[in-house]
């Protein structure tokens, strides 16, 4: 059992390191990653399509990486903004390490991009342990989840930057208590800013944007509680049975070429090791 805790402990060691590397080059470059965590299904695609058409149209040089065991249907849907997209199949790997982001914005993201959402593997598990050299982590939940779905999850949630709601124009259907999930968020990360949204009406649409560009440009994020005293590991941590091993982690372009790496130095970012 030590053998197992001491490998994971220098994998998450390996990976904040790493993640440190990137947000120092990306950030030399002006470029701030926002990395964006979810269950499937949670609408974060139907969102970042919105917020990467609303950043087009004022000009904010946006690009979007995303991340799936397979399928390319998120990348073609984000491509339709305009913006430079790039899909990352994982082919079973339950989420991004920052070497892996590293390695596929080598060459292809834009110089002058001032914004890098990423869109993370469906997953509010194995991603929660990762930080990907961003300056922003939002974890996402749609109103048909459950209003305890931050107490299940409490290191995804507990370590977020920002909260975002989504679907909620089916909340009445749903019968979501905004109020009980509220107290649940505060529980595991007292604070932390909850945004309602929803891509349908339009509701909340370029908060998400705004409380970006406010990040690239210095603002400081909040800071979760549970950032200083996570273990290396959280205990219970189960990639669901996916193999780590084989991969090539494929990437395909959507939208324009360009530089190398370019995220965030000196920002605060989640905590790794020790830790949408």
């Amino acid at each position: 059992m030590c053998r197992v805790v001491d490998l994971q402990q220098a994998v998450l060691a390996k990976n904040a390191s790493a993640a440190q590397t990137l947000r120092t080059a990306l950030g030399a470059r002006g470029t701030a990653v926002v990395n964006l965590l979810s269950s499937p299904g949670s609408g974060k695609t139907a969102l970042l399509e919105q917020e990467l058409g609303l950043a087009r149209e004022r000009a904010v040089p946006v690009a979007a990486l995303t991340a799936d065991l397979a399928t390319e249907n998120d990348a073609t849907r984000l491509a339709r903004s305009g913006a430079p997209v790039k899909q990352v199949l994982t082919d079973g790997l339950c989420h991004l390490e920052a070497h892996m982001l590293g390695r596929h914005l080598d060459g292809w993201l834009p110089d002058g991009t001032r914004l890098l959402f990423v869109e993370n593997v469906g997953n509010l598990v194995c991603p929660a342990s990762y930080d990907l050299g961003e300056s922003l982590r939002i974890v996402l939940a749609s109103v048909t989840e459950g209003e305890d779905k931050p107490l299940k999850y409490p290191t995804a949630f507990g370590l977020a930057h920002l909260v975002v709601v989504t679907k909620t124009d089916i909340a009445g259907a749903a019968g979501f208590d905004e109020a009980a999930f509220r107290a649940n968020v505060r529980q595991v990360n007292p604070g932390v800013e909850v945004l309602l949204t929803s891509a349908r009406t339009g509701e909340g649409a370029g908060a998400l944007l705004d409380r970006a560009l406010a990040v690239a440009d210095g603002k400081p994020v909040h800071t979760p509680v549970m950032a200083g005293r996570q273990p290396a590991h959280p205990p219970g941590h189960d990639h669901g049975g996916h193999d780590h091993g084989g991969h090539d982690h494929r990437g395909h372009a959507h939208g324009h070429p360009g530089g190398g790496p370019a995220a965030d130095a000196g920002r605060p970012r989640p905590a790794t090791a020790p830790t949408r």
